[in-house]
């Protein structure tokens, strides 16, 4: 089989987006490339978004392809999954054009993860992959029959099917990943890197998958849910490949970068410096040494909030005290250049408390955020505390809150987002 995947030209003018706007490897197409190819499938693999492809000229490149699967992604890659831009229509835009050129035309993503039969009816696609989805994409690809693959919806008959539930990959045994050296030339970008100028390409890799914690706020139930760690063998290998096409800099999009010794000392003799994103309680003061000493140069450290009971609320289950995670940042801030303390705005907080604590972390070089508004997912505890599960309008109804909510937005945000309905116009219901 042909099989088309596609990162569309991504743009979130007037969007609620939080991730970065900067193109970052898609490693979920990666992943099924790889799947694919080993399967013995033809593959085109498209990234509109890092090598500035337009629209129109995307679709075309798929169409001179006449795949039998189109696939596209509903996030710009795994890392942005659990803070997406709620609003589909650059993919809509994109299967929009496409027509009927693309085959069978398959949406992954977060979107159809948690509210498949709402993603499907907006995309106009033909089918949507529930959960984490190379696997599953590889097992579209061998069937004609779709009765017969698990975790997807689509149409049958004028009705949309739904069979079973969230996809989660063995992801442990995944193999090393291989991208075009005209996509490393283009990365540029630096995920979440703050100490220096880029002086080479950068790139993302993940060593795990999934977070063992159920922290209220973070939208993962529906995908990257459940904690794997990937052999250390293909991430080394993935990390060595990277090096000798000139990356400087590595971003693992781990949802949790936990202490990994054996990971960390391979690291310390090779050529590249990297970012993490972790909780900063679960890391002892030689552990962080060692994270330095391997390379580290970028540490994102979720506290969210600054009393244990606001951390009790938002289900952290973290054992420090406020003082103990200070501590443990300033420790890590003596061998890694860069270190963020990550706070939530909620109802109740203490501006002065806020305003003392950051200033304490400043002092002693740590960066500690202006708590940002929260955003209750559809895949978030958070949400279904409010509403319970998900249903066609989760995504309307989140949005809405959010707006409702807050006054100020983040600074990555562009003006005032707008109503879901008004991003998404292009997205008419059938």
């Amino acid at each position: 089989m042909k099989v088309a995947l596609v990162n569309p030209p991504w743009s979130f003018e007037n969007s609620i987006y939080f991730g970065s706007r900067e193109p970052h490897l898609p490693l979920e197409l990666g992943y099924a490339k790889a799947l694919l190819d080993a399967a013995g499938h033809e593959t085109l693999m498209l990234d509109g978004h890092l090598c500035d492809t337009p629209m129109e000229a995307l679709v075309e490149q798929v169409a001179r392809f006449a795949p039998d699967m189109t696939v596209v992604t509903t996030a710009p890659t795994y890392l942005f999954w659990r803070c997406a831009q709620p609003e589909l229509r650059i993919p809509r835009a994109f299967l929009m054009a496409l027509g009927a050129r693309g085959g069978r035309t398959v949406a992954v993503g977060p979107h159809g993860s948690a509210t498949p039969r709402t993603a499907l009816r907006k995309l106009g696609a033909n089918v949507v992959v529930l959960g984490e989805c190379e696997e599953i994409v590889a097992r579209l690809a061998a069937v004609e029959e779709l009765h017969l693959v698990p975790s997807i919806a689509w149409w049958n008959r004028g009705e949309i099917e739904v069979n079973g539930g969230p996809a989660a990959a063995a992801f442990a045994d995944a193999a090393a990943l291989r991208w075009p050296d005209e996509w490393i030339r283009r990365h540029a970008h630096h995920h979440h890197r703050f100490d220096a100028p880029p002086q080479g390409p950068g790139a993302e890799v993940e060593a795990s998958r999934g977070c063992p914690y159920t922290c209220s706020f973070c939208a993962k139930i529906d995908f990257r849910d459940k904690y794997r760690r990937r052999a250390l063998g293909p991430v080394l290998e993935e990390i060595d490949g990277l090096i000798a096409q000139g990356v400087e800099y590595v971003y693992f999009i781990d949802e949790i970068f936990l202490p990994q010794r054996a990971l960390l000392e391979a690291l310390v003799g090779r050529n590249v410096i990297f970012g993490v994103q972790t909780r900063i309680d679960l890391w002892k003061p030689e552990m962080l040494d060692l994270l330095g000493a391997a390379g580290c140069v970028s540490i994102e450290a979720g506290v969210e909030s600054l009393t244990e009971e606001g951390r009790a609320a938002l289900d952290k289950n973290c054992r420090s005290s406020t003082d103990e995670l200070a501590d443990r940042l300033i420790h890590a801030r003596r061998s890694v250049p860069f270190v963020q303390a990550n706070l939530i705005k909620t109802a109740g907080d203490d501006a002065g408390m806020i305003a003392d604590w950051r200033a304490r972390l400043q002092r002693a070089g740590v960066w500690a955020n202006d708590p940002v508004p929260l955003y209750p997912y559809p895949s978030s505890p958070d949400y279904r505390r409010l509403w319970g599960a998900p249903d066609e309008l989760a995504w309307e109804r989140a949005h809405a809150h959010y707006l409702s909510q807050f006054d100020s937005f983040s600074d990555i945000q562009d003006g005032r987002p707008i109503p879901l309905a008004e991003l998404e116009a292009a997205c008419l219901r059938p």
